[in-house]
């Protein structure tokens, strides 16, 4: 994407009524919306995010088909989940948010209890082990989504990585967590919820292309 096109889309994201984009030092002297995220929806409904959301795609096919469930599509990259914010807007879906902010002061910005469920869809892997820390399952950042998640909230993994399935799959285990579901080939084998097989993203569909295998986990953060 060339650099006009990128300042373009962060100015119109600037107009956009679904997208917040706070600098860090508003989420770290006392974010306005934390514990307050029903007035942003004007409703109590459910609150759901997908965090690192791409292009929007999980976050706006998700809320197509639970209009009952607020969601809020969480990255840095506010020039890609324009496309999300930009459809959710045609398409007229009140109950869809974007976030610009770095995943690690999620809980800077949503206060304990505050998020029901949270969807990670094809993140980093980060294979090396220096990069361990930047694993977005690692367990400090599954501490700080246990945090804000309400009692027995659900968190979701979809990725394409192998090593990202395993990695979390035995962490989540060790850590006693409940592991609702697992399936390291969802296209193959059967049982895996409409909304993983129904909803793909820009990248998952090069990913399928490519004959890769994608992965799925359903747990319960108590």
């Amino acid at each position: 994407m060339g650099s006009k096109n990128k300042l373009k889309r962060f100015k119109e994201n600037e107009t956009f009524a679904n997208v917040v984009q706070p600098t860090r030092e508003e989420v770290l002297s006392g974010f306005k919306l934390k514990n307050n995220w029903a007035s942003f929806f004007k409703n109590n409904n459910p609150i759901i995010l997908e965090l690192g959301c791409g292009k929007g795609e999980y976050t706006v096919g998700l809320a197509q088909r639970n209009p009952d469930k607020n969601y809020i599509g969480v990255d840095i990259k506010g020039a890609r989940f324009w496309r999300g914010a930009k459809s959710a807007l045609e398409q007229n879906l009140d109950n869809v948010g974007f976030l610009r902010t770095q995943i690690e002061l999620i809980d800077h910005i949503f206060g304990e209890n505050e998020v029901d469920e949270i969807w990670i869809t094809f993140p980093d892997p980060q294979i090396k082990y220096k990069r361990t820390k930047h694993r977005m399952t690692n367990p400090v950042f599954l501490e700080r989504y246990k945090k804000i998640l309400k009692s027995n909230g659900i968190v979701n993994l979809k990725t394409d990585s192998e090593f990202m399935h395993g990695y979390t799959l035995g962490l989540l285990q060790g850590l006693g967590y409940e592991i609702l579901y697992a399936n390291h080939d969802v296209y193959k084998n059967e049982g895996s919820p409409p909304e993983v097989l129904e909803i793909q993203t820009f990248y998952e569909n090069q990913y399928l292309d490519a004959g890769k295998p994608i992965t799925y986990i359903r747990c319960r953060i108590n």
